[in-house]
């Protein structure tokens, strides 16, 4: 499957919402860039950017389950 990114007139967004609801899901799936969705993305970016130049900082599964523990009891 392809993704594509479009600017797209408010005067025929709504044409073009129409004829896109026309395909199944399986044909188009539609993701709507809202400013959540794009502070979302930002941060994964850093983050993946992170694990690749080796400043990220991980965690041992027993760590993690001594943290939630902790959270829990409070």
């Amino acid at each position: 499957m392809q993704t594509i990114r479009l600017r797209v007139n408010d005067k025929i967004y709504k044409n073009l919402m129409w004829f896109l609801g026309h395909f199944n899901k399986e044909e188009i799936q539609l993701i709507r860039e809202n400013d959540e969705f794009i502070s979302i993305k930002e941060y994964l970016n850093k983050e993946l950017e992170k694990i690749e130049t080796g400043t990220s900082e991980f965690i041992s599964i027993d760590q993690l389950d001594d943290g939630l523990e902790a959270i829990i009891k409070n």
